[in-house]
């Protein structure tokens, strides 16, 4: 059996988990906002089928379990293509998340006043640049606190690739665990890592809402 000091020296070896952890949460939540956006901007200014099949994805995909998705992409298409279980985890986990973005930011787009958008087609501007230079500045706002508890429920859901044997953190902690029989220790310090991350993620994103918000008409005027 191992000691706390083989724990102490496998620290590194965590943190390393860790690193790649954080990679796969950036690039799926980067992946899934794109995808998100461009879903919940069809939903709102598509047209009738368009609109639908949008809602149709968001339904879909948010039934179905993270892990499904990811034993689905990397045994199924594996299978056709040769999918490297890092990129395997990162697609899948931004495809789920997606759907759950793109309800976050059709809120976000649909709780802008109709008013201005109206106001902007009167001054002979086109939809389009309505949307990116009226709409979305103003949403993308309003969307930060809502998109920060999806940055932190992506970050903990990262665990899941270690069902395909990508040695994230949690794998890392299961191998240290059974290396030196400390399981209650390595499994603390594990949570410990993992909350500080949220932590972190959830504070910064809380400082950029603060940075980056709509004042109020009360703030305007004082």
């Amino acid at each position: 059996m191992g000691t706390l000091q083989d724990v102490i020296r496998s620290i590194p070896y965590l943190l390393e988990g860790a690193v790649l952890t954080v990679a796969i949460t950036i690039i799926a939540l980067s992946a899934g906002f794109v995808a998100g956006l461009v879903l919940a901007l069809l939903r709102v200014y598509g047209g009738k089928i368009i609109s639908k099949f949008a809602s149709a994805y968001s339904t879909v995909m948010r039934g179905l379990p993270s892990l499904v998705v990811l034993f689905i992409l990397f045994y199924a298409l594996s299978s056709v293509i040769n999918l490297p279980a890092f990129l395997a985890g990162c697609v899948s986990l931004g495809v789920c998340s997606s759907a759950y973005q793109m309800e976050l930011l059709r809120g976000a787009i649909q709780s802008v006043g109709a008013g201005q958008m109206m106001a902007a087609r009167a001054l002979g501007m086109p939809k389009f640049r309505a949307i990116v230079y009226i709409v979305l500045p103003q949403a993308l706002r309003l969307a930060i606190p809502a998109w920060s508890n999806e940055a932190a429920i992506l970050l903990k859901d990262s665990s899941l690739v270690y069902a395909v044997g990508l040695a994230e953190l949690l794998r890392r902690s299961q191998q240290v665990a059974a290396r030196t029989r400390q399981f209650f220790v390595v499994y603390i310090l594990c949570g410990a890592i993992y909350f500080v991350l949220t932590f972190a993620t959830n504070r910064g994103l809380d400082t950029v809402e603060r940075a980056v918000r709509l004042p109020t008409p009360l703030e305007e005027v004082y």
